[in-house]
């Protein structure tokens, strides 16, 4: 067990000797935030562990404003706004060094009437699926996320007071792998490092990025589902320690006209006893596998990129010359393709560079383990590797809009036969509720325009 990691029978010691006090009891939303309740310690143990405890089931019903908003099987006014359980995955269980006496479970939710059983469409549970798949073919994932943020010197409070304009970037300049650039805000990137190995994660580097003030912190691959739950705590720990510092960092996917926050997420497979099976033989040091692998990625990426970019923002991203992808094709060691092979022998793997720093992982990863068993269900053949600048190619675009993103993904019947009819409702109905919410937004560009020119 990784130091930070907790059992429950040291958790009980360290609640009994007064060094455990409070336990946050979270699960994963659709917009990837964490959710729940800051329980009692002693509470937990007595009751949360045996029982679980109770959230509305609202919390997988609404929009990042927390918006009740209509169009969902599960949860409405209509259905009353029930509850849902959260019951612990105590193999999450761990240490939050960056608050006094607090120790965090996530949890997998559950619907209770008639019979408990999983809330299909929670994110945790859409990935759960997708690796019970994999695993019937004798395949396990490994993953690693790649998450840049933006730091800028003003707290949460007074960027919000200045409706996120005109906020001070940490660096003035691109900083992008300079150690002077890093050292300027070492003191805070020191701490989110040290801070998440406490609670049991692997840190590999934190270094400088292009935009002013942006920068990323990495971690060691894992197997799918602790990465992704791993992601999910550092993106709102970071953000807590940042506050804590008296600053603010960002990961949307396009805060202005410079670089964007990418995440972009390395996914590898093993056999049932840990052995690498994409490495072989045949071209590029590629097994069959790896071949059929690829060729399902590339065959779903249009359908399936509405999980690797969920919102209006995210597809602002999609720049040519911007590091961002355009074209769907993949390349060794191309950048500018949407899909990057990296590594030889066992550290052989696919990199996604579509998603951005709002994705949610464990939809994300669902959908890249999703399109990989298509292609290796269906042996699909894999096209030849693009070589040279694929922004100036002639392949396939990934979708520009969300509104072409949330069409491709609702008429897929790839996405509908390998997440089921219930998923795909889901969240085309909040790729919706996003666009509705945008449409009836007046914006400042619109502003500026407007007001006197026209």
């Amino acid at each position: 067990m990784r130091s930070g990691m907790l059992s429950l029978a040291r958790l009980r010691e360290l609640v009994a000797v007064g060094e455990i006090d409070t336990v946050l009891v979270a699960m994963t939303d659709m917009q990837g935030r964490l959710q729940g309740k800051r329980c009692a310690a002693q509470y937990f143990l007595d009751e949360v562990v045996q029982h679980a405890t109770e959230a509305c089931n609202y919390l997988l019903a609404v929009d990042v404003d927390m918006t009740t908003v209509d169009g969902y099987a599960m949860s409405s006014w209509d259905t009353g706004y029930g509850d849902f359980v959260l019951r612990p995955d105590l193999n999450t269980l761990r240490l939050v060094p960056w608050w006094p006496g607090t120790a965090l479970v996530l949890c997998d939710v559950a619907k209770v009437e008639p019979v408990e059983e999983p809330v299909g469409v929670s994110p945790r549970q859409v990935l759960r699926a997708q690796l019970d798949r994999l695993a019937e073919h004798g395949l396990r994932a490994y993953v690693g996320t790649e998450l840049e943020f933006l730091v800028f010197d003003d707290t949460y409070e007074a960027a919000w007071s200045a409706g996120y304009r005109d906020l001070r970037p940490a660096n003035q300049y691109n900083v992008d792998y300079s150690l002077l650039g890093t050292a300027r805000i070492e003191p805070l990137l020191r701490r989110i490092r040290t801070e998440m190995t406490g609670a049991g994660m692997y840190v590999e580097s934190a270094k400088g990025e292009c935009n002013p003030g942006q920068h990323e912190i990495t971690f060691r691959f894992d197997e799918a589902l602790a990465t992704c739950d791993n992601h999910s705590i550092y993106k709102t720990g970071a953000k807590e320690i940042a506050a804590q510092e008296g600053r603010s960092l960002s990961f949307m996917a396009k805060y202005n006209e410079r670089e964007g926050n990418s995440c972009h997420i390395h996914i590898s497979l093993r056999g049932e006893s840990g052995e690498a099976v994409l490495a072989g033989d045949e071209a590029h040091g590629f097994s069959a596998l790896m071949r059929h692998f690829v060729a399902g990625q590339l065959d779903c990426l249009r359908e399936f990129t509405y999980l690797l970019a969920p919102n209006i923002n995210s597809y602002k991203r999609f720049v040519p010359g911007s590091f961002a992808p355009t074209a769907v094709a993949w390349g060794r060691d191309n950048r500018t393709c949407a899909l990057r092979v990296v590594g030889h022998g066992p550290s052989l793997r696919v990199e996604n560079r579509v998603p951005g720093g709002d994705v949610n992982p464990y939809l994300a990863v669902a959908a890249a383990i999703a399109a990989g068993l298509h292609g290796i269900e269906h042996r699909l053949p894999l096209e030849p590797e693009f070589t040279g600048n694929a922004y100036r190619s002639q392949r396939p675009r990934v979708p520009r809009t969300l509104r072409e993103a949330a069409q491709l993904f609702g008429d897929s019947k790839v996405a509908r036969a390998a997440f089921g009819d219930d998923v795909v409702e889901h969240y085309r109905n909040a790729a919706q509720v996003e666009l509705d919410a945008f449409n009836a937004a007046v914006t400042d560009w619109e502003r500026i325009r407007g007001f006197e020119r026209l």
